[in-house]
């Protein structure tokens, strides 16, 4: 397998997913000004979408949007529990957390990232990012180690990668406490910290 990414961006979630389970694959990180991956490959062949994640398979096929490939992975790999049984409501509540990872949190963020947004827009956006990190903060009050309890899943691997944005953007989390702790639990994890080093984010 392949996986295309963008190193630090969402895409890490799914490179940690992949060293969770153990997987057999390659990254192939993309420059979207050139339009190619590091290996050559013209990436609108890969996702026409034109970002980043997409896991291209043995079989050639290829998946994208994160929170399907998180599934994918999880699914393909059930004695690592990183998601619960399909049809269960242990399942809906993972998707729930990857939902609103992905269309809240994550694109809270989005405008602190783009060249032409203005610095007005910049401190509206902090002050929504601040709204969405209030929200996590009290979930992970009270809780287990991780979003669905004492195991790690799937959606930790996402909420991990989005909530650490927060450093490269001037957002403290010391605000946060509960989001401190838990970046601090899921940074600790061998896969974590074996995706950081291959992205070249971590010594």
């Amino acid at each position: 397998m392949k996986l295309f990414i963008k190193p630090g961006s969402c895409s890490l979630a799914s490179h940690i997913a992949l060293r969770e389970v153990g997987a057999d694959f390659d990254i192939d990180p993309v420059d979207f000004e050139a339009g190619q991956s590091k290996s050559g490959v013209d990436y609108s062949t890969i996702n026409p979408k034109g970002y980043v994640p997409a896991l291209q398979l043995d079989s050639g096929d290829v998946l994208t949007e994160g929170a399907s490939i998180l599934q994918y992975i999880a699914d393909q790999h059930p004695e690592k529990d990183l998601a619960p049984v399909s049809g269960t409501l242990e399942r809906a509540r993972l998707q729930e957390h990857l939902n609103y990872t992905s269309t809240e949190l994550h694109k809270a963020f989005s405008p602190l990232f783009a060249a032409n947004t203005s610095d007005e827009a910049k401190e509206t956006a902090k002050g929504n990012v601040a709204k969405k990190l209030d929200y996590v903060n009290t979930l992970l009050k009270d809780k287990a180690a991780y979003l669905l309890g004492d195991t790690f899943s799937v959606a930790d691997a996402y909420l991990f990668v989005v909530c650490n944005w927060a450093n490269f953007v001037g957002i403290d989390l010391k605000n946060w406490p509960n989001i401190v702790a838990y970046s601090k639990r899921v940074s600790e994890r061998p896969s974590v910290q074996n995706a950081l080093k291959a992205e070249g984010l971590a010594a």
